[in-house]
């Protein structure tokens, strides 16, 4: 059975880098992979140019984030060292930021010195989809760095990031591992964090599902859900098609999310998704 939609005026407030930011409407954060093997748009941007180009473009569309991938974290992906990250981040960072001094920049890594490395360049959030599970050194970096922290929902090592957990109740486990980590976080002086709930990670397609329904429950009033469903495997695969054949699929689960007080969506389609959070909030002011 769905949980109730969940209802909150309350704006978060994220320091990124000393800069505050107030989510007190749904943003969206578009995707730039810099990789040449991610799952639907590996080797587009590999070259500083093409990414630059795609960075502009999400902007124009109504990106507030722009979050650079400079690793493949697919099923069976080539792991590559922080150096090959570095390698691919290059000058994007400081170039967007010259062009575009208000739009927050995240950088997708579990590794402490592509942080330090994204933090030097100007970055203002850290993605890290391991919850510093991944290198003893990522979270005593964030402390010094004052960037703002994507803290998500994942196994404990990199090998078995992708194994397969079944939860009785998945929002349950969550809000468990949230609260051990957020307790750590919070020791080590790290305080502007979002919370991610992993999709696409260790999680079967029906737990997923069921837990879209459930983000509610997940929902604290001092962090942020950032939610990434866009074009993941658990859309495509039920329904015989390829990543980039799932947009519109996409867009109504955005909505849902939405709906259950998601206030990030990482996506690859910014512009459709610009319209659904439109759409979103005409239709919650209209309520009021």
């Amino acid at each position: 059975m769905n949980t109730p939609p969940f209802k909150s005026d309350h704006p978060y407030t994220l320091n990124c880098n000393g800069r505050l930011i107030i989510l007190d409407q749904p943003i969206i954060m578009g995707i730039l992979n810099t990789t040449p093997d991610s799952f639907s748009d590996g080797g587009a941007y590999l070259d500083e140019r093409s990414a630059i180009i795609h960075a502009e473009k999400m902007i124009a569309q109504g990106a507030t984030i722009v979050d650079i991938g400079p690793q493949s974290t697919r099923p069976g992906a080539r792991k590559i060292p922080s150096e090959e990250e570095i390698k691919r981040i290059g000058n994007i960072i400081k170039t967007i930021k010259l062009i575009h001094s208000e739009i927050m920049v995240s950088v997708d890594t579990f590794y402490a010195s592509t942080a330090q490395y994204a933090a030097d360049q100007g970055a203002d959030i850290i993605n890290d989809i391991s919850a510093g599970q991944f290198d003893p050194e990522m979270l005593p970096t964030i402390a010094r760095s004052n960037l703002a922290y994507v803290l998500m929902h994942v196994n404990s090592s990199y090998e078995t990031m992708h194994q397969l957990r079944e939860e009785e109740n998945l929002a349950f486990e969550l809000n468990r591992y949230f609260s051990s980590k957020l307790k750590t976080l919070k020791d080590m002086g790290i305080k502007s964090i979002l919370l991610d709930p992993g999709f696409g990670f260790g999680k079967s397609i029906a737990s997923q599902y069921d837990l879209i329904n459930r983000l509610s429950l997940l929902v604290q009033q001092q962090y942020p859900l950032l939610v990434g469903i866009s074009r993941k495997s658990f859309i495509y695969k039920p329904l015989g098609k390829n990543p980039k054949e799932v947009d519109d699929r996409t867009q109504e689960l955005h909505y849902q999310v939405l709906q259950q007080g998601a206030k990030i969506l990482r996506v690859h389609d910014v512009a459709s998704t610009r319209q659904t959070i439109e759409r979103f909030m005409s239709e919650a002011k209209a309520k009021i």
